[in-house]
């Protein structure tokens, strides 16, 4: 579960964030230098099994979170299922967000006027970012920079190791094969069916 900070009410009837410094983000402190691991698929809190060191650690605090979704609300005015679609789209499917991070973080980054909504057709509601907001992304340039690097080296990762082309192939032979012999084959056929894939294996194995 992500920790936010406790909401308290300042003397001019304005929410104010307790332990936030820096615009609220926490200042440089706020972002972590430490490792991460890798949900492969969509996750709770930002948190997953993973793979390797770092086992169930966060892909983002909850400053770099903050950061992200502001810096993806600046390129254009979006909703929820906008930021975890991009997210997860960026990241090659390796990470995606829950709506149940998602939207409250969207809420304090409303809150702490760095966001503001905008009208927008049908029910969700929409955001666009303010000039508090694009002033802070200024100030963070090079970290913002270094998160969305983080995010791009995750979904290069995701797809090297997830295969890519070869994993599509895979996936028509499987299609072809079920189809196959769910027919009435007789012995020959399946011999050259076996025979096949026997030298495909042996050339795969001889690639270098």
């Amino acid at each position: 579960m992500m920790i936010f900070e406790s909401v308290g009410r300042g003397c001019h009837g304005r929410r104010e964030r307790h332990g936030m410094r820096h615009g609220g983000f926490g200042g440089r402190g706020g972002f972590g230098a430490g490792g991460f691991s890798v949900r492969w698929g969509g996750d709770d809190d930002g948190r997953g099994p993973g793979r390797g060191p770092g086992r169930g650690r966060r892909m983002f605090d909850s400053g770099e979170l903050r950061l992200v979704l502001l810096k993806l609300i600046a390129e254009q005015p979006r909703h929820g299922y906008d930021l975890i679609r991009e997210i997860e789209q960026r990241s090659s499917g390796a990470y995606a967000p829950s709506p149940g991070v998602i939207y409250p973080t969207i809420t304090m980054l409303d809150d702490m006027g760095m966001i503001e909504e905008q009208k927008a057709e049908g029910a969700k509601k929409q955001f666009a970012i303010t000039v508090a907001g694009q002033a802070l992304l200024t100030e963070r340039e090079a970290e913002v920079e270094a998160l969305f690097a983080r995010l791009a080296e995750v979904g290069a990762e995701r797809q090297r190791t997830d295969g890519g082309p070869v994993r599509r192939a895979m996936g028509n032979l499987r299609q072809v094969l079920h189809q196959r012999l769910s027919e009435e084959l007789d012995a020959d056929t399946l011999h050259d069916v076996a025979a096949l894939l026997d030298e495909v294996a042996q050339k795969i194995e001889r690639l270098k």
